[in-house]
């Protein structure tokens, strides 16, 4: 008997670990659809493997014919423009924006975790370099691997596969995305924030990824958005993803009513009253979880 319970129990974890990792997989239909689409939640700091535990996510990718993400990276000239678009006008001196003891801390810091000081990264945006420390504070911090990220793991296979790529952002929406959606000087103060108190960066990544893996996407907008957030990524950029869904609501259109399309976007622009999900739905699309039936009710 004693045995038997302990099967027991144990059954109860794996479906129940099904069930709330049923939540990243949905299912898209109706509003004029003449197939099916799936949208996959991703997070850029979980491995890849973790897909194998998303119930029927490789059947659901199967069954498309193009892979849509939100800029598409095996387009090789827009990743080479937004390389140059990282480049300071030469106009424009970092110097001019810190005191010589801030400029001084910012250097030796990069020195640290980069490997490289501001006398060969001077010319580089502020964003561009808050970007590059916060990525080294999650590779050494909880285990970031570029090349193992889940986050591109469908739009490669589709490259190998000459599958059609599709991203919902052109390059100069994504050139403001990354470098421009906040004023210069802000930039500048949140580069010097985050070398100043990197363990926030990394407390808040760890608090999503955790969410991301119990399937909880509200909990992932409200912790961005919420009052207490004083990251790199905050309530100002929650709001400039949720206007960006409702562009991203039209231009899915075309492709949702062609169907056979697999959706793959970062976790934080999917969930709460403002996330695509809820935008879609708006739209008159449905939008369910593929895996719903696995779910345990009490």
């Amino acid at each position: 008997m004693k045995s038997e319970r302990i099967i027991v129990i144990l059954l109860f974890l794996v479906c129940t670990t099904m069930s709330i990792r049923a939540e990243l997989l949905y299912e898209i239909s109706g509003n004029g659809a003449r197939g099916k689409s799936y949208l996959l939640a991703t997070n850029r700091f979980v491995d890849m493997t973790f897909l194998d535990t998303i119930p029927n996510v490789f059947k659901c990718f199967g069954r498309c014919k193009s892979v849509v993400t939100e800029f598409a990276m095996q387009d090789y000239e827009a990743l080479a423009a937004l390389r140059q678009a990282a480049i300071l006008p030469d106009s424009v001196k970092l110097t001019n924006f810190y005191t010589p003891e801030e400029y001084k801390y910012i250097d030796n810091s990069l020195k640290i975790n980069l490997g490289m000081g501001l006398d060969q990264l001077c010319r580089m945006k502020p964003s561009y370099l808050t970007e590059m420390f916060r990525t080294e504070l999650m590779k050494q911090w909880i285990g970031y691997s570029e090349e193992r990220s889940m986050e591109s793991f469908f739009e490669n296979v589709a490259a190998q596969r000459d599958m059609p790529v599709i991203g919902l952002d052109n390059i100069g929406e994504t050139m403001y995305m990354l470098f421009d959606r906040e004023p210069f000087h802000w930039q500048c103060q949140e580069l010097l924030k985050v070398i100043e108190y990197p363990e926030k960066e990394v407390q808040q990544e760890r608090t999503l990824k955790t969410m991301y893996l119990d399937g909880r996407l509200s909990d992932i907008a409200y912790q961005v958005e919420g009052p207490d957030n004083t990251t790199s990524i905050s309530f100002s950029d929650y709001k400039v993803y949720t206007q960006r869904n409702q562009q991203w609501v039209k231009r899915l259109k075309p492709i949702l009513t062609k169907g056979e399309a697999f959706i793959t976007l970062n976790a934080i622009y999917l969930g709460g009253e403002k996330g695509l999900i809820e935008q879609l739905r708006a739209a008159g699309y449905r939008v369910r979880p593929y895996n719903r039936k696995l779910k345990i009710t009490n």
